[in-house]
C-alpha cells in the first residue's frame, strides 16, 4: 500500500493531481482544501490513502495527516464512499468538522455540498467520540477555527451563501493568521461587495 508520495506537480486541478515521483506519474485525487494549500507549490509531499476495489486501485492524497485520518473515518460510515468523503472534506475543514460533530451542529453539516439531513445525522451518530483522536492542525487552530466559524455565521446571517462566506473567510484568515473577528468580517464584506 502507498502511504506517502513526494514529487513534482505535473498537472494540478481542484480535485486531482498528477505527481511525478522519480519518473513515475501518479494520479491522486485531492480535496479542494488540499488543492488550496498546494496550488502555489512546484513540489509537494502528500499523505496517501490507497483505495482498493476488485477492478481498480485509486489514490487519495492529503496535505495534512489529520485530513487523511478524518477521510479514513468517513469512509468507514455506511453509504459514504471515498468520493463522498473527498467532497465532505472539500466543503469543511477538519477542525470545523470535528467541532460540528462534537457539538452536534447538524445545520453546519447540512451546509456541506452533497450532504443531506440523513447523512448528516449518520455522521453525528457514527463519529461521535471518534474524532477527538484526530490531531488539530496547530496550537492556534482552535481559537482561529472559532473566529472563522463566527465570521462565517455573521456573513450568512447577512444573506451570503455558506460556501462563499467560508471561502472568503478562509482566504482572509490564511493571509492574516492573527486577524480579529471584527477585521475578518469587515475585510470579507469588502471582498464580497466588489
Amino acid at each position: 500500500m502507498i502511504g506517502f508520495l513526494k514529487g513534482k506537480i505535473i498537472s494540478l486541478k481542484p480535485t486531482k493531481i498528477i505527481l511525478d515521483v522519480n519518473g513515475v506519474g501518479y494520479l491522486v485525487f485531492i480535496s479542494i482544501t488540499t488543492f488550496e494549500k498546494i496550488s502555489s507549490l512546484a513540489e509537494v509531499s502528500l499523505y496517501i490513502h490507497t483505495h482498493v476495489k476488485e477492478d481498480s486501485l485509486t489514490l487519495f492524497g492529503f496535505f495534512s495527516e489529520s485530513e487523511k485520518e478524518m477521510f479514513e473515518l468517513l469512509i468507514l460510515i455506511s453509504g459514504i464512499g471515498p468520493k463522498s468523503a473527498q467532497t465532505i472534506l472539500s466543503g469543511i475543514s477538519v477542525d470545523e468538522l470535528k467541532e460540528a460533530i462534537e457539538f452536534a451542529n447538524i445545520g453546519r453539516l447540512i451546509a456541506i455540498p452533497g450532504i443531506g439531513r440523513k447523512t448528516a445525522e449518520r455522521l453525528l451518530i457514527e463519529l461521535r467520540g471518534k474524532v477527538e483522536g484526530i490531531s488539530s492542525l496547530g496550537l492556534s487552530s482552535e481559537p482561529k477555527s472559532n473566529i472563522k466559524s463566527e465570521a462565517t455565521a455573521a456573513l450568512t446571517t447577512l444573506g451570503y451563501k455558506v460556501q462563499l462566506a467560508e471561502k472568503v473567510v478562509r482566504e482572509i484568515s490564511t493571509e492574516n493568521p492573527d486577524i480579529t473577528l471584527e477585521d475578518i468580517i469587515r475585510k470579507s464584506l469588502s471582498v464580497l461587495n466588489k
